[in-house]
């Protein structure tokens, strides 16, 4: 039989029929394995990512891809894809507690999606992969507004308000490194608005509108107020031109009158040559007599053009002055209408805790400044009181020291007397002492009681005191003169008696007895 078939195909016209058999199967072969592998051949589009699981080269859990495409091997690896569309997510963030404790309203919008960069797909595609839309929008939403709050509670709501390039950068740095651990980029951050409790962001946008309409206000009057100075000189230099102007014209007018005198005096002169000898002397001084008088007429020309120059700048001076003060007026109306305009905005647009915590603070300055203020008046009353009764002190030592040098030097020639001189001085003191000692006293009468006798020479106590004082008068009376000091008339006066011995005589008083 197969020897027959091979004779049959031998004799025949076509190809062998095991050829074709054989190529038929070699076709069916090559279909299949074409058809499988391009079933298992995957490719990715650019608005995703392919991740492969399953059995991955190395300690890999998963291998992803951008673009392009690869093979998934059967039963060891399988696919999914994670999609790139951007999320929109919105965060209603209410009473977010800034650095300076006020809570604030930040309404935002954020727009994320899933990464591309190698590491941070790998994070998606274990944290991500097969999860709902859904679920992936609340994962982020919930890190957006932790960190959202994180980054408020480390600025103030100033900081907020005026720098918001600084507070979406710092939003952005925050949200996408917390979102990248999870696969996440932030695409887009639309902070819709900021708002605050308070109303403290409104007073500050206000008070900024106010600070820029007084501003462009003061620069208004600035440019009006150069702009009115400009045409006041402008017009002083054309009064100041004019006046040089007509004072050039005068001066040569005057000087073409004097050359044409000259020139009339010249032919003048000329015309007489000719005549007699005689004549020429009367004809000379003629010549000179019109010389003067015109040189007289030029000098009072110029002395009108002078005067006329003169008055020009005058003019031009009290113009000028009158420009400068009406400049001057309408720059003090400007100041006191924007003085008028910034008390009206500080009274009507301030917020009352503005105003409140301007009170506070100017109280609480006035309580200090009363406070200090009293501790300098008490310090500097103890210091005159103190710096007082040191210069009374210091000119009393002085005068009682000028007046024990002068006593010293009074009692030069006999130094025992100075010490008697200062008891002298003491003596009224040690009197009133002794007087305040019984001056209660109720005394009616003073008995001295006396033995008669002490024993030397027959004398009594009394009589010894009274010859013990009496004797000494002299020298007291001597000591006082010396002093500069007259004792009392009781004490008598000093005289000489017949043998030359100074004696003391008793004075008579008024009724004309004597007393010892």
């Amino acid at each position: 039989m197969p020897h027959a078939f091979h004779t049959l195909a031998q004799n025949s016209d076509g190809p062998p029929f095991f050829t074709m058999a054989v190529i038929g199967v070699v076709v069916v072969i090559v279909v299949f394995v074409a058809a499988f592998l391009a079933s298992r051949y995957r490719r990715c589009p650019s608005n995703r990512i392919l991740v492969i699981f399953g059995k991955i080269a190395g300690s890999q859990a998963s291998k992803c891809l951008h673009g392009g495409g690869t093979f998934v091997w059967p039963l060891i690896q399988d696919y999914a894809y994670l999609n790139l569309e951007p999320l929109v997510i919105e965060i209603e963030l209410m009473g977010a507690l800034s650095r300076n404790n006020i809570r604030v309203n930040v309404p935002s919008t954020f727009t994320v999606g899933v990464s591309t960069r190698p590491e941070v797909m790998t994070s998606a595609a274990e944290r991500l992969l097969m999860l709902h839309e859904n679920k992936i929008r609340e994962q982020a939403q919930d890190i957006i507004l932790g960190q959202l709050r994180l980054v408020i509670a480390t600025l103030a709501i100033e900081e907020i308000n005026r720098d918001r390039e600084k507070f979406l950068t710092l939003i952005e740095e925050n949200v996408s490194t917390e979102l990248a651990k999870i696969g996440l980029d932030v695409i887009n951050v639309n902070i819709r608005d900021i708002t605050d409790e308070s109303g403290y962001i409104v007073a500050i946008g206000r008070r900024a509108a106010a600070e820029a309409i007084n501003r462009a206000k003061v620069e208004v009057a600035q440019q009006e107020r150069d702009g009115a100075t400009g045409q006041a000189i402008a017009q002083r230099e054309q009064n100041i031109a004019v006046a040089d102007e007509m004072a050039a014209s005068e001066q040569g007018k005057k000087d073409a009158e004097q050359r044409q005198r000259v020139a009339v005096s010249a032919l003048e002169a000329q015309a007489v040559t000719g005549e007699a000898q005689a004549q020429r002397e009367q004809r000379i001084q003629v010549a000179g007599a019109e010389a003067v008088a015109v040189t007289g007429e030029n000098e009072a020309s110029q002395r009108v053009a002078n005067s006329d120059a003169e008055l020009a700048e005058v003019r031009a001076e009290a113009k000028r002055r009158a420009d400068v003060a009406t400049a001057q007026s309408q720059e003090q109306i400007l100041i006191a209408e924007r003085e008028k305009e910034l008390a009206r905005l500080s009274k009507e647009q301030l917020a009352p805790q503005e105003i409140e915590r301007t009170r506070i603070e100017i109280e609480a300055e006035a309580e200090a400044e009363r406070r200090r203020r009293i501790a300098r008046g008490d310090a500097d009353a103890i210091l005159a009181r103190y710096n007082a009764e040191a210069e009374g002190t210091q000119h009393v030592l002085e005068a009682k020291a000028a007046g024990y040098l002068q006593l010293v030097e009074a009692c030069a020639q006999n130094p025992q007397l100075a010490p008697t001189l200062l008891m002298i001085e003491k003596l009224p003191d040690i009197v009133a002492e002794q007087v305040k000692a019984i001056k209660n006293l109720q005394i009616d009468k003073i008995t001295v009681w006396d033995s008669g006798s002490n024993g030397r020479g027959g004398k009594g106590a009394t009589a010894d005191f009274l010859s013990g004082l009496i004797g000494s008068l002299p020298q007291m009376h001597e000591l006082a003169r010396q002093a500069g000091i007259k004792l009392p008339s009781v004490l008598g006066e000093l005289d000489s008696d017949l043998d030359g011995d100074t004696v003391v005589t008793p004075t008579a008083d008024a009724s004309g007895d004597s007393q010892a």
